[in-house]
């Protein structure tokens, strides 16, 4: 191979158990990334074969067939298209699910036609075995003229048998077979003509092309126009010949496949249909849903207490020692009080973003998520949404960012463009750390009915906020988007099955990592600006203001600790950042804010989860015994100069909650929305409908409160 890397594509329907195979093949071996272009996420990983050949492993997305009706299956018709493009793979390992095997096949015969070297890896195989299918891989091995074999990402069974394959593979050339599809006497003209149009490796490859090029990013628009030429002129009708042919292509395996499976004629009820009997019913599922969901709010505030208080209390010390052992210079400074305070106000509330991605995947693993979606689909068409929009509108709970990208299975596009425009609604991890601040302002760590933590009931309303008003807003938009479109939800449910520890665990260590170290550039450039906001001031101001501070805290008679506090303030105040702030106060003194606040507020639209390290950094500057309390007790401790009164009162922190509830204090979302949508006009429009509704509503709630 000329290549550096021999690269291979983990390839199948949704839902086949890919990922798991992935995670037992590259373990920790693996990143995330973009495909070309567009903003499909792909999974890379890496892996070596008996031989020590290094093998890059691609896990493209789930698609049924090469001919594509979402974002996603494009994707792969068009990778797979393209000898050229940079993912096209040397080799395919074709994932398919035991338990649905007569479907599972029309895309292998696709790709065969392609000529692609390919094996076939049949997941699941301990679940087909406890229904007692027997499967003839001779007989598949023998048709298709390729490996079949038996594997289970979930247990690793035969992974190892993956790598040999993909040895051999490495070491032979490929011939391509007698096709599965023979071409109509139109198609075949086309076939020859696109073939002479653009460089192709198979006939069917020209043919695919011939169904895309309208799409297709890598022809050239005089490809194109040749193209489209070339099918006029042979009356080359796309959706009739693309229906022939997929009935045909399962006329022609399906006779084989019938003698390979020999099915459990037991038709007794399996334990998945009793479980669906209850958790999808009308009734009993929504109320089961409501008490997981509940249950996932209760743990993520119950169980992350005591890993928070120890990182609060472990970097509230590293900052005592910093300062103790450090000269009293500009740079022990930053470190203290920008970079420490800046990482404690985003890593403190990592144990509870990964007890809400825990439990999140955990439940994906089970099978639960899919029923989710069956469920709750009549309920999303009368919002204008899709069944597969509350796939979306539950990943918001993570994150806006993929959430909105997840809307691309979606194939209507009315129901796509409401999905998002109105996942922001939802409240994502980046809000946890807001809200965990400030729910402590308005609701004591008290026991409702011996049972719920009042604080997690509290949080589990502000959830309850943005879903109803994301549903209310999806209606309306039903009522304004003048799309006709109607579609039908098709899924298919998997086997309740006993989640995988190893898959759980990688994926909640990718999650939690690009949090953490995605929001800590972020945090980290923030915090340091804001350090330098806060510490300079035009001209010899704050030289000035502290000559003045420090005289008229020596004629009130004021203790040295109370001058350092009063000094700090007054500092704060006459620097860049309080006079930023305090720019912006007057817009924002009606919703009980101030221009601190107002900082935050500023800051926090890089990431949401910006505030916290914000007024970390503000109060850490502004308090001279910023290294001996939390950043919960200084704002406790801090002092409306109007009022005399305590400033997060319970109508600041009200007002202050409902503004993050519903504004788009998020430049990703924004710029994710414009990509996805093609358009500013509607990730201005969002931004600008978020922002007033959170500004009305804080106004309302401060106002009638106060």
């Amino acid at each position: 191979m000329s290549k550096e890397k021999y690269k291979v594509a983990l390839v199948g329907n949704p839902n086949v158990g890919k990922s798991s195979i992935f995670n037992q093949l590259t373990g920790l071996r693996q990143k995330v990334a973009n495909f070309p272009g567009v903003t499909v996420d792909k999974k890379i990983g890496f892996f070596s074969i008996p031989s020590g050949k290094e093998i890059q492993l691609v896990d493209l997305p789930g698609t049924y067939s090469l001919y594509p009706t979402t974002s996603d299956e494009k994707v792969v018709a068009g990778i797979l298209s393209n000898r050229n493009d940079v993912d096209f793979p040397d080799a395919i390992v074709y994932v398919a699910d035991c338990m649905a095997l007569e479907k599972h096949l029309l895309l292998l015969s696709q790709i065969k036609d392609l000529g692609v070297p390919v094996i076939v890896a049949l997941n699941f195989f301990d679940v087909a075995q406890k229904e007692a299918l027997d499967i003839k891989l001779d007989i598949l091995s023998q048709y298709f003229n390729i490996p079949f074999f038996f594997v289970s990402g979930r247990y690793g069974l035969n992974i190892d048998q993956i790598k040999t394959e993909i040895q051999l593979l490495t070491e032979s050339s490929f011939l391509l077979d007698k096709p599965f599809y023979t071409p109509s006497a139109t198609e075949a003209n086309l076939i020859q003509e696109v073939g002479s149009i653009v460089p192709v490796k198979s006939p069917y490859q020209a043919l695919v092309i011939a169904h895309h090029f309208h799409w297709l990013p890598f022809l050239t628009t005089d490809q194109k126009t040749a193209i489209k030429k070339s099918a006029e002129t042979h009356n080359f009708q796309d959706l009739r010949l693309q229906i022939d042919e997929t009935m045909r292509r399962f006329d022609t395996f399906t006779p084989t496949i019938k003698k390979a499976l020999k099915k459990n004629i037991n038709t007794a009820p399996t334990l998945t249909d009793k479980l669906d009997n209850i958790l999808t019913n009308k009734y009993l599922g929504p109320i089961i849903f409501f008490v997981i969901m509940l249950f996932v709010f209760q743990a993520i505030f119950s169980f992350s207490k005591i890993p928070m208080d120890f990182i609060e209390a472990t970097f509230d010390q590293l900052k005592g020692f910093v300062k103790l052992n450090l000269p009293d210079t500009w740079w022990a400074s930053l470190l203290t009080d920008g970079i420490l305070s800046g990482m404690s106000g985003i890593l403190i509330f990592v144990p509870q973003i990964a007890i809400l991605f825990l439990l999140l995947s955990i439940l994906e693993e089970l099978g639960y998520m899919a029923r989710a979606v069956y469920m709750f689909d009549h309920v999303m068409q009368r919002f204008g949404l899709n069944g597969r929009s509350i796939v979306a509108l539950i990943s918001g709970g993570a994150c806006a960012i993929p959430a909105i990208m997840a809307t691309r299975t979606i194939e209507n596009k009315k129901e796509r463009l409401i999905t998002i425009l109105v996942t922001p609604f939802i409240s994502c991890s980046a809000r946890l750390p807001v809200y965990s601040v400030l729910v402590g302002f308005v609701v004591p760590p008290i026991l409702v009915a011996g049972i719920f933590n009042a604080q997690a009931l509290v949080f589990m309303a502000l959830y309850l906020i943005g879903i109803v008003t994301a549903l209310s807003s999806a209606y309306l938009l039903k009522k304004l988007i003048k799309l006709n479109d109607y579609s039908t939800l098709m899924i298919e449910l998997p086997e309740y099955r006993k989640p995988s520890i190893k898959n759980v665990l990688l994926n909640l260590r990718e999650k939690v990592a690009s949090f953490v170290f995605g929001a800590g550039k972020m945090i980290m450039i923030i915090s340091i600006v804001l350090w330098v906001l806060a510490n300079f001031a035009p001209g010899n101001l704050k030289e000035e203001i502290t000559t003045q501070t420090t005289q008229y805290a020596q004629s009130q008679q004021l203790s040295e600790q109370e001058t350092a506090d009063l000094v700090a303030a007054k500092q704060i105040e006459v620097s860049y950042a309080g006079q930023l702030g305090k720019f912006i106060e007057p817009a924002i003194r009606p919703l009980g804010f101030d221009w601190k606040i107002g900082i935050a507020l500023i800051t926090s639209f890089a990431a949401r989860e910006v505030f916290v390290g914000t007024m970390s950094t503000i109060y850490s500057i502004g308090s001279a015994d910023g290294d001996n309390t939390t950043i919960r007790e200084k704002m406790a401790k801090e002092i409306n100069p109007n009022t005399g009164k305590p400033m997060f009162t319970v109508p600041v922190a009200l007002s202050l909650l409902l503004f993050y509830v519903f504004a788009l204090q998020c430049m990703s979302t924004i710029a994710v929305v414009k990509r996805e949508t093609q358009s500013w006009k509607y990730a201005l429009l969002q931004f600008l409908f978020m922002g007033g509704l959170a500004y009305l509503s804080s106004f309302t709630v401060y106002q009638l409160l106060s």
